[in-house]
């Protein structure tokens, strides 16, 4: 029998949250389809430094577990959401208007990487407030879907600004803030999770030792990928900032399609499969990336990183798996928000120093090496997904 449809406030709420997911999409897809050009081309900044810039801006990410938890002392979710939106628009801003110097680069990339990761922490949680019980993979992927949308918007307009007036970083940066302002706005006007419990500890649990593994697993897969895929067309190829926000645009018109529908996948596969599988995946593309320019030569090799680049932005998509894990996992709904936190704060423990060996490895033995090394974690990461047990599914529907 199907489920009753769910209730006029409800759905209002959904709408909503669905809005903010867009505008926060369009903001953050700004940011990452320009940010490798605007470091190459504005400030000069080559492989190694590029690298070492990740260290202070995933530092927030380290450091998650205490943000969220003093947070959540004061804050519920959603308005913890419109906090994060309004630090992503003062470092967009920053980015945009008040960095001459590498130095202050840095100041903004941190004040926007504390969003970023803020609003990582608690927008699965709020996505699963507004899911039913063995619907999880379903709504997170609407809301995965939203996002993409968003980034199409977003990069779109990039695009547009970028062919008509040129690399106008101010300009890009301008509108990411916008964008993030009125995420911050719509977040801001959510009720759910109201007058739920809220939790007011650190949760480190045994039981939950393969969430934080698969978590520090896409960390370093993040880390490569969202530095060096784009480093090697930017940085080896020379491609323009508008032909990036192009490929950004067509990840994300996938993404609107794909995220949904490999939401249902992982409702119906389970978490252990999608996740196993999402490793062999990604070796494919580290292959790809680490010899196809070798073996295909300069121009096919090129649009073979292209597809590679669409099709890596397309698998992100999958590391909602973790989220709906967690919940059929958590011992209670009040661990997940900060088991999620600490999550983050594990992937950061081990992926923050690891654009740095990259950036190492890159200059003294080629940027393929990156993406070999990449490839061995991901066949390690196939042999840790596989041990991935769900439990049968708990009846208790405030789970």
């Amino acid at each position: 029998m199907d489920a009753p449809p769910p209730p006029p406030r409800h759905r209002r709420e959904l709408e909503r949250a669905l809005i903010a997911t867009l505008f926060f999409g369009a903001a953050t897809g700004i940011f990452m389809a320009t940010l490798n050009n605007y470091l190459a081309n504005v400030h000069g900044l080559d492989a190694l430094a590029r690298g070492a810039l990740e260290f202070p801006r995933e530092l927030p990410g380290f450091l998650m577990i205490a943000v969220v938890g003093l947070l959540l002392l004061v804050l519920r979710e959603t308005q913890m959401a419109a906090l994060a939106m309004l630090f992503v628009a003062i470092g967009s801003l920053g980015l945009g208007y008040l960095s001459p110097s590498t130095s202050a680069v840095v100041v903004f990339i941190v004040i926007w990487s504390l969003g970023d990761h803020v609003i990582f922490a608690v927008e699965g949680p709020i996505g699963l407030k507004l899911a039913r019980d063995g619907r999880e993979g379903r709504r997170l992927g609407q809301f995965g879907g939203a996002r993409n949308l968003g980034t199409i918007l977003g990069v779109g307009l990039i695009y547009a600004l970028a062919k008509l007036l040129g690399d106008r970083f101010d300009l890009f940066y301008a509108v990411a803030a916008a964008s993030a302002g009125l995420a911050c706005i719509f977040y801001a006007s959510l009720h759910v999770g109201r007058g739920d419990g809220r939790s007011r500890r650190i949760v480190l649990k045994r039981k939950y030792s393969l969430f934080y593994a698969v978590s520090a697993l896409f960390g370093i897969r993040k880390q490569i990928f969202l530095v060096f895929g784009g480093w090697v067309l930017v940085e080896l190829n020379g491609v323009p900032v508008s032909t990036i926000a192009l490929l950004y645009f067509v990840a994300s018109a996938l993404g609107v399609v794909m995220r949904p529908l490999l939401g249902e996948v992982i409702d119906r596969l389970g978490e252990r499969t999608v996740l196993a599988a999402d490793e062999l995946l990604l070796l494919g593309v580290c292959l790809v990336y680490a010899f196809a320019t070798d073996l295909l030569g300069p121009e096919v090799g090129l649009y073979a990183l292209y597809v590679a680049y669409i099709f890596d932005s397309v698998l992100f998509a999958l590391r909602v798996a973790r989220t709906t894990y967690l919940r059929k996992i958590a011992d209670t709904p009040d661990d997940i928000t900060p088991t999620i936190s600490m999550g983050i704060t594990v992937d950061h423990l081990v992926a923050m120093s690891l654009p740095v060996l990259s950036g190492y490895i890159w200059q003294s033995y080629g940027f393929r090496w990156v993406f070999l090394l990449a490839g061995a974690i991901a066949v390690a990461g196939f042999f840790v997904c596989l041990r991935i047990r769900i439990p049968e599914r708990v009846t208790d529907s405030s789970l």
